[in-house]
């Protein structure tokens, strides 16, 4: 039973990841595209390492830490990008 729910996990994170390739294929604007990507990357990224942690749970402190770190991470890099993509001016 945990490893059917493992790989259910694990092909719901792969899944998320081909569902965020998806609109960079549309027109709308970069940073739509780009908030799409990260959204579906982290939420496929810490599926597949929630499956990988019901498969090896021996491993567990190294996956938490996986798991916060790709949270912190993508957030923050969300962040630094549209602050970056802003127009602001300086004088």
């Amino acid at each position: 039973m945990i490893n059917t729910l493992s790989y259910v996990c694990i092909g719901i994170g792969l899944f998320f990841w081909v569902w965020g390739t998806w609109p960079l294929v549309g027109d709308r604007s970069v940073l739509f595209k780009l908030h799409s990507l990260s959204v579906a990357d982290t939420l496929g990224s810490m599926s597949i390492v929630v499956g990988l942690l019901l498969k090896i749970p021996r491993e567990w402190p190294l996956l938490l830490l996986a798991i916060i770190s790709l949270a912190i991470w993508n957030t923050v890099l969300g962040y630094v990008l549209a602050y970056c993509s802003s127009s602001k001016e300086t004088p």
